[in-house]
């Protein structure tokens, strides 16, 4: 009888094993993200069917050489790229498993130059690479569950010291983050970039993250004054002004750990992180955050499926005079 505690170990053995190949070789690498993409089970990304084959060389006898599929019921041709963050993309899909495993199971992420020298490809090609991974990582607001019991809600500022002296209020070069996090082992967390740390946005920010019944943890900032009679567990504060950090299992430690993760990131991996994407980062880090339950295999293979059914645009040219003036499309 097989030994069902053994699967996890298993499958992640067999997914770290096959990584450094998908690394390297191109079709290992198609044949590497169709498996952790749709796994024994193939299917079609246009209409859904899983009466489909694959496409074969008429020479050779072996896969296509653009390792085409095609659905019987709809008769449409479908590659694993279709529908997933790396359509349409000119880069080799070797390239994009590097990513995801890199990006998986680093503590703190991975640089854009490490990825320009193992790749041998451009900086502009492996910033383009990470920023599509990390947008990939990004849950969708709308259908991600929202946080339950105790909550602990807490924002920082992300940026470097001001090159000119200014009041400390003013935060002038420093982006705030604001972030709400559930208590316990396996608990999630949500963050994002807010305009500025107002009553109104942290608010905000907290009633789309967390459950009304859940129980709000906060130190003694006036923006999360009242905010306890949305939640029926209450609102419970403690005062860091005071040198008060936990008071009868009253705390955010854990949001301010979690913060401190980005801190450490941006200090020692990226060094330098643009107010414009930072919230891409934030995506990664608390991916790896909300996926530390896991092992490293479970966790690649949860990057790759969190990829499915997302692209990451182009705006128009800002100036149609000059059409290499484009933007990302910012989430």
């Amino acid at each position: 009888m097989e030994n069902l505690s053994k699967r996890p170990e298993l499958e992640q053995s067999e997914i770290i094993e096959r990584l450094p190949r998908a690394c390297s070789d191109e079709a290992a690498a198609v044949e590497f993200i169709e498996s952790m993409r749709w796994g024994d089970t193939p299917s079609c990304v246009h209409c859904g069917s899983t009466n489909v084959y694959k496409m074969t060389d008429a020479k050779t006898g072996g896969r296509n050489k653009r390792f085409l599929w095609r659905c019987h019921d709809c008769k449409e041709q479908y590659t694993v790229r279709i529908g997933a963050v790396y359509e349409e993309t000119r880069l080799p899909l070797r390239y994009w498993c590097y990513c995801f495993w890199r990006i998986s199971t680093s503590k703190k992420g991975v640089a854009a130059m490490e990825v320009m020298r193992q790749c041998q490809i451009s900086y502009k090609s492996a910033l383009f690479l990470l920023h599509r991974v990390r947008w990939a990582l990004r849950p969708d607001p709308k259908t991600a569950p929202k946080l339950i019991g105790i909550v602990e809600a807490d924002e920082t500022f992300v940026g470097g010291k001001p090159r000119k002296p200014v009041p400390r209020t003013k935060w002038s070069n420093k982006t705030p983050v604001a972030g709400v996090v559930e208590r316990g082992e396996g608990g999630q967390i949500r963050r994002r970039v807010v305009a500025d740390v107002t009553g109104k946005n942290i608010k905000q920010a907290i009633r789309e993250c967390v459950d009304p019944s859940a129980t709000i943890h906060s130190d003694e900032s006036g923006a999360y004054t009242g905010i306890g009679i949305d939640f029926k567990g209450g609102h419970y504060t403690v005062n860091h002004s005071k040198l008060e950090y936990s008071r009868n299992g009253v705390h955010v430690n854990t949001m301010e750990s979690s913060h401190a993760l980005i801190k450490r990131a941006i200090m020692g991996i990226w060094h330098n992180v643009s107010k414009k994407h930072l919230h891409r980062y934030i995506s990664e880090c608390d991916f790896r955050w909300n996926h530390r339950t896991i092992n490293d295999g479970e966790r690649v293979k949860a990057a790759i499926q969190a990829a499915d059914g997302k692209r990451l645009m182009y705006h128009e040219p800002v100036r149609p005079d000059h059409p290499k003036t484009t933007q990302y499309l910012l989430d």
